[in-house]
């Protein structure tokens, strides 16, 4: 099968020729298939945000190319619009780009670009509005009335109205409590068990990462450091501490109790998985 999109050593340099030049991503290669969650992970400065802008073309490799559905998405120019369209990117607090009178109309917004007619539009905007949870009555009320969190809801909605194959969402949670982060968290994984679609979710929590993708890629210095399914990135958890990141607290207790012999599998993320391992050990007289 055919990567949906791949990027093909990927560097990205700021303020080239200048004393101030910076590669923020440096000969990256990375693979996304079709239908795959990837988790996107790293600290501040270790080229997340760069990488993602250039998946859809907001960005211009400096050297290296981004493959979409297997077409080099800058080998014509000018319809670099309409990569947007199919790639669709949430930025990180997207409620701050909302402007229409109305949420029906920012969540319009997309789709009315694209040239659809209003009967589709109608039809899209009430379908993205189902998925991230807002009710009939706050799609008719400006957004400015809404709270943060269904603020944020009509910002996904607006990129999700354009049904785009690969949904890209940078820090989704960001600044939400922990009720709201679920409800958002609990959304996205909904609108990829019903549509199908490549959805590629950027966080800085190992934890929101974990309960969510079938992949992870983790970024360090501008390059990929790590990348695989939750149980092999997590297995490397001493790895991941050495560069400064966190790993899930149940790995964390899965790896203190190997340390005291009780044997359990390291690489642990859920708890679920953790609880369905303990049992397992007692009713096989594992000395739990």
């Amino acid at each position: 099968m055919e990567p949906i999109l791949r990027v093909d050593h990927l560097t990205h340099t700021y303020s080239e020729g200048t004393p101030f030049e910076r590669n923020a991503v440096e000969d990256m290669s990375l693979s996304v298939m079709p239908g795959e969650f990837l988790g996107i992970i790293g600290h501040t400065g270790s080229g997340k945000s760069t990488l993602i802008q250039h998946l859809n073309g907001l960005l211009k490799p400096t050297s290296g190319r981004v493959y979409l559905a297997g077409e080099d998405i800058w080998a014509r120019p000018r319809e670099i619009r309409r990569v947007r369209f199919r790639v669709g990117l949430v930025f990180q607090y997207p409620e701050y780009q909302l402007f229409e009178e109305t949420a029906f109309e920012d969540i319009a917004f997309g789709p009315r670009n694209m040239g659809l007619d209003e009967k589709e539009i109608d039809q899209r905007v009430r379908s993205a509005a189902a998925f991230v949870g807002l009710e009939e009555d706050q799609l008719h009320r400006s957004p400015f009335e809404l709270s943060g969190g269904q603020k944020r809801r009509v910002a996904i909605a607006g990129v999700i109205a354009m049904e785009p194959e690969v949904l890209i969402l940078d820090e989704p949670t960001a600044g939400l409590d922990p009720n709201g982060r679920e409800k958002i968290l609990g959304q996205i994984r909904a609108y990829h068990r019903a549509k199908g679609n490549t959805v590629i979710l950027v966080s800085h929590s190992m934890e929101e990462i974990a309960r969510n993708v079938d992949r992870i890629a983790v970024l360090h210095r501008a390059h990929i450091y790590m990348d695989g399914t939750p149980a092999q990135v997590f297995a490397r958890a001493k790895e991941l501490t050495d560069i400064g990141l966190d790993v899930p607290q149940v790995t964390k207790v899965a790896h203190a109790l190997r340390q005291r012999g009780i044997p359990v599998d390291g690489s642990v993320y859920t708890v679920e998985e953790l609880q369905r391992q303990l049992l397992a050990l007692k009713g096989g007289g594992g000395g739990c």
